[in-house]
């Protein structure tokens, strides 16, 4: 095979290819993942759990994730909302795979349990405000 036919080749394989994925891309964004639990507790188990493990004590290993036991952090409520809602570092954002009321129900969930005790509630309406 020829250097130009090889060009040929390759520029027809990577037209085809980019065209695919741009379409197969397109679809994907249009309808985003969205998580199904409604309750703090739910959604911390399903989604939280995984890295901060099941009570709260977070671990060290592939990446450190926090602690969130008897967490100052969590006292001022926006500072969880807008984790949850942007990432930060190692933490993924989540605020495009669930809705403020979601969002609101886990760190209300989380800034209540592990030996939290933040009174004050974080609403849907806090959510979104800091969404913006």
């Amino acid at each position: 095979m020829t250097l130009r036919r090889c060009s040929v080749l390759a520029t027809i394989v990577l037209a085809t290819t980019s065209a695919a994925f741009a379409q197969s891309s397109a679809s994907f964004s249009a309808t985003p993942f969205r998580f199904t639990q409604q309750d703090g507790e739910g959604i911390y188990r399903s989604v939280c759990a995984g890295c901060h493990m099941p009570d709260g004590r977070g671990a060290t290993g592939a990446g450190t994730y926090p602690s969130l036991v008897r967490n100052a952090k969590l006292e001022a409520a926006g500072y969880p909302v807008l984790l949850v809602v942007n990432g930060r570092k190692a933490m993924p954002s989540f605020g495009s795979a669930m809705t403020d009321a979601q969002i609101a129900a886990v760190v209300n969930y989380v800034r209540g349990n592990f030996g939290n005790a933040y009174a004050d509630k974080v609403s849907a309406d806090d959510v979104k405000a800091a969404r913006q």
